[in-house]
This record gives structure tokens, sequence and C-alpha cells, in this order.
């Protein structure tokens, strides 16, 4: 059975991701998100299928980048845990670093931009953009933005 890694930040990205949940029973997938009280639940509901990076904003400017630095190392090591052959992300900053680990190592990239977007690209977005195997956009006024993405329509 293939490996699929889901992968996003939490809040939005995270309940954006999770709308997919009806994929998890054909692969052999695992989660990883970042640690939240909001969010520890997912533990119970997928045992030993979810990891927990540390939760990060840029609201602190002088925390962000140990944060992001540590998360970058998290995820090496989880991907070299998990090896999954497909990622599939919503987003945020803390899928980014994972996107680039896995292309390195050779997995597929699914990136769907965030519904939150509708008229503007994302940070991750336009990082992943550039080297994403499947780039899905929620919006169809944001194929000229990305022209290369394909519309999927809302994943709500």
């Amino acid at each position: 059975m293939k490996k699929v890694l889901f992968i996003s930040s939490t809040g939005g990205h995270l309940s954006e991701l999770m709308q997919l949940k009806s994929m998890f029973n054909k692969y052999d997938f695992h989660i990883i998100t970042e640690k939240t009280k909001s969010n520890m639940y997912l533990k119970d509901k997928y045992p030993k299928r979810v990891n927990y990076l540390v939760y990060g904003t840029k609201s602190n400017m002088l925390v962000y980048p140990f944060k992001l630095l540590y998360n970058c190392f998290k995820s090496l090591i989880l991907y070299l845990k998990i090896r999954p052959k497909v990622i599939i992300t919503t987003g945020a900053h803390t899928a980014g670093p994972m996107c680039c680990i896995g292309k390195i190592f050779g997995s597929k990239i699914i990136y769907i931009e965030t519904f939150a977007n509708s008229e503007t690209k994302s940070v991750t977005g336009k990082m992943v953009y550039k080297f994403a195997d499947l780039f899905i956009v929620q919006w169809e006024d944001m194929l000229k933005l990305y022209p290369k993405a394909k519309y999927g329509g809302w994943i709500y």
C-alpha cells in the first residue's frame, strides 16, 4: 500500500487537510501538524499515525527562526522514518520544509493552495509551486497567478 503523508500547520490549514480524511483508508497514511491543544485529539483518533511539530507563528520574530530551524530538522527525521511516496499539503510554513525534503528524496508533492487565498499567493504556495508535481487551487481566479495549477474547486 502506498505511503502518503498529509501535512499542514494547525488551524484552517489543518481543517482543510482533514476534509481529505476519506482518502486515509486507501493509503498507508500519516499526519503531521503543529502541536496545539486544539488538535491533540488526532493522536487518539489515528493512533501511531500522527506526529507533531512545534507550533510557531511569525508573531514573535525573535523566536520564530529557531522554531522553524527545529521543525526543519524534525521534518527530516520524520521523513526518513515515514518515507512517503506522496506528500499532500494545504500549507503553510510547517509544510514547506517537508515538501522540500520530500522533493529531494523523490516523493511526489501535491499542494492545495489554501481556500483563504482567493486573490493572492501564499508564501508557502509561491515556494512549492516551483516544484510541486500537482498544484491545486480552490478558486478559479487563482489560475491567473498560478497558470500551471489545476482548478480543483472548494475542498469543503
